[in-house]
């Protein structure tokens, strides 16, 4: 499955920023970055699960925001890419032709 993941990591903190280091890091062993906050991940069901477990374990629910979007196939009629400036997993996707 397609995913979107987003999110918003306080950095106030020195504990802040490195949180953000470690979701970032974890988003890019599933995935690739496509905005400084967003990664686009081709997943399974069990990798999504341990995605979201290890995310979880990273963020502090009371003070960071983290979003996980499904993105729904074909791609090509629920995906719109404009502007893009860099190489996109949802671009290159089997199912997406734009």
């Amino acid at each position: 499955m397609m995913i979107l993941i987003t999110y918003d990591v306080s950095t106030e903190t020195r504990e802040g920023r490195r949180r953000l280091r470690r979701v970032a890091k974890t988003c890019l062993n599933y995935g690739q970055r496509v905005q400084k906050s967003v990664f686009e991940c081709q997943v399974n069901t069990m990798e999504m699960a341990r995605l979201k477990d290890q995310l979880l374990n990273e963020i502090d629910e009371a003070q960071d925001s983290l979003r996980i979007y499904r993105i729904i196939e074909p791609l090509r009629k629920t995906v719109k890419n404009l502007a893009i400036a860099k190489r996109s997993i949802l671009k290159t996707h089997s199912l997406y032709k734009a």
